[in-house]
């Protein structure tokens, strides 16, 4: 609850910033002490400060602080497109700093308001990729695979991460978003078909022993194998040996 004195010093700090008086930084900090909602005002007085890099600078720590007030401000008044810009600027602040568990965090509770921005999935994914934080890596490109079923990167990605985990099912997976990509491409992905190579061989290695039943037909991957060749008899000639040999390793 806020008192008549305190409710006084803000309406007098708030007119003073409105008539060119100073104290932007102040008003925003007396609105986060007392808890009110004033949003258009944060909204002005905090873009004003970050638009000036020596008043940004001069935050210091107090930046991140400035990013969380104004996202929520941005919100209460329909600016999307402000809000979006404000998470993004502490996870690239994050980032160059080193501080990516943080870059996570922020990245994370920007996607579950703006659920539908592929670029964020994508970015988070990258930064799970390079921690090989596999799984997580793989959660976010099914999102991006649920929004966006028609981009061959996101079903060869995907793949490639399934892989990289591996165990039969994930194989399995793999296997289909690899075939999927070759789809998608007209047949012209190389990654994929290797990939296709690849994935039958460890497949059949963990499958031995089984039924008949749960064995793969071997069509898929002798097609890929013809079509790999096809394509280094043409664009590579030279390094055709080397492909034949591996295609042979994996019994292909």
């Amino acid at each position: 609850m806020v008192s008549k004195t305190e409710e006084t010093q803000l309406n007098r700090l708030e007119n003073q910033v409105d008539n060119g008086g100073g104290g932007a930084w102040e008003y925003l900090c007396l609105v986060r002490k007392l808890k009110v909602r004033r949003s258009e005002k944060v909204l002005k007085y905090g873009l004003s400060i970050l638009n000036d890099p020596k008043k940004r600078s001069a935050l210091g720590p107090e930046e991140w602080t400035l990013y969380e007030q104004l996202a929520i401000a941005a919100m209460d008044c329909q600016c999307l497109d402000v809000a979006k810009v404000i998470h993004k600027r502490r996870v690239a602040m994050a980032k160059a700093q080193g501080n990516i568990s943080v870059a996570i965090e922020w990245l994370n509770k920007y996607l579950e308001i703006f659920m539908a921005d592929h670029d964020a999935w994508r970015e988070l994914a990258d930064i799970y990729l390079s921690l090989q934080m596999y799984k997580q890596a793989a959660f976010c490109y099914e999102e991006l695979l649920l929004s966006h079923p028609t981009v061959p990167l996101y079903h060869l990605t995907y793949a490639d991460v399934l892989y990289t985990l591996g165990g039969l099912e994930n194989l399995q997976t793999a296997k289909k978003y690899y075939a999927s990509t070759i789809d998608l491409t007209g047949g012209k992905n190389t990654r994929a078909l290797l990939g296709i190579c690849l994935c039958t061989s460890a497949i059949a290695r963990l499958s031995k022993g089984r039924s008949k039943e749960d064995k793969e037909s071997p069509e898929l991957q002798s097609l890929a194998a013809k079509v790999l060749e096809k394509e280094y008899k043409q664009r590579a000639a030279d390094k055709l040996g080397l492909l034949t040999s591996a295609l042979r390793s994996l019994k292909i």
